[in-house]
């Protein structure tokens, strides 16, 4: 996390950590085996704590496959039928049947060739899905902040789709949170990052300084860049108007998008940090997905060669 927390292997090392504390705790459970036999009341804790904890990771995958489908006919009902808003939804069917009707699935192990593809796509399943948990771990992760004042140079803000001239909610909370981090850092000047898209009568800094100076930012201390059509261009020609001596810049987002917005920023060779502004669950669960699968996009190479070895040897073994 000190050298480069911008990389799954945050999420990880996480894991393994955890993991280390856990073996750590039976270890030390079991070198006081004869404290713990003269305190019954511990051991029922213990007792019911391991039962709670059984129950969790075996409900877990219907849980999750609940609060998807649940979220996704929110994230319908509120933002349309669209497919980009049907991801929850999706993701949610293709998990029930993958654990609930793939198992079933047993015509293709009646040939060698029908055994090789059970078991390459259940491989290819679990490594996705493994790899979804880790990208969503690392992500939280790079969430976590013990301070807000780490004396940056510069705060980007990434710009958001507007109406009109109009600021969206989503683009309100990721400006407020770039002027609550402006105030926490007092040197730092704000970088409001957007070109103008389509149905835009202006490009989406100038709404978004606008919003800003009229919700009590310094208005001297804004900056707009006002060419940028995407992420890596809102990061590219954000950094191209910093001094180039600076060495500590801040990139707020929408706390979903955080952690793929750094993984561009570390391929450009920005070094940063991301803080992340909130929104509403339902829709942070399917925009969650979108961003998992457009790093999928950026690393896809090594991940399907890494599914193609994996599977190739697990098939020559069946």
């Amino acid at each position: 996390m000190i050298r480069e927390p911008r990389t799954l292997w945050s999420g990880v090392s996480f894991f393994v950590m955890m993991i280390c504390l856990a073996v750590l705790a039976l270890f030390v459970l079991s070198e006081h085996a004869g404290w713990l036999a003269s305190h019954e009341l511990v051991i029922w804790i213990l007792n019911i704590l391991l039962i709670l904890a059984v129950l969790c990771i075996i409900a877990f995958p219907g849980i999750l496959v609940l609060i998807f489908f649940v979220e996704g006919i929110k994230m319908i009902r509120h933002e349309g039928m669209k497919p980009a808003n049907m991801l929850s939804m999706l993701f949610s069917v293709l998990l029930f049947a993958y654990l609930a009707v793939w198992p079933m699935v047993r015509g293709l192990e009646r040939n060698t060739w029908g055994t090789r593809l059970y078991t390459v796509i259940s491989f290819a399943a679990v490594y996705v899905l493994s790899l979804m948990a880790m990208y969503s771990l690392s992500a939280i992760v790079n969430l976590v902040h013990l301070k807000k004042r780490r004396n940056a140079d510069y705060i980007v803000v990434l710009g958001a789709g507007i109406l009109g001239e109009k600021v969206t909610p989503l683009l309100a909370a990721r400006i407020e949170k770039g002027m609550e981090l402006m105030r926490c850092n007092p040197g730092a000047r704000v970088i409001m990052s957007g070109g103008q898209g389509p149905g835009e009568d202006i490009p989406e800094s100038r709404a978004m300084a606008a919003y800003a100076a009229e919700h009590g930012g310094d208005a001297n201390r804004i900056l707009m860049e006002q060419e940028s059509v995407s992420t890596e261009e809102n990061l590219l020609f954000s950094r191209n108007m910093m001094d180039k001596k600076a060495s500590k810049i801040i990139i707020v987002t929408t706390a979903y998008h955080v952690f793929r917005a750094l993984i561009l920023a570390r391929q450009q060779g920005i070094k940063c940090v991301g803080f992340g502004a909130k929104t509403k669950w339902y829709f942070t669960l399917n925009a969650l997905i979108r961003e998992f699968i457009g790093y999928l996009s950026l690393t896809w190479k090594r991940h399907a060669i890494v599914i193609g070895a994996a599977a190739s040897m697990l098939a020559a073994f069946r």
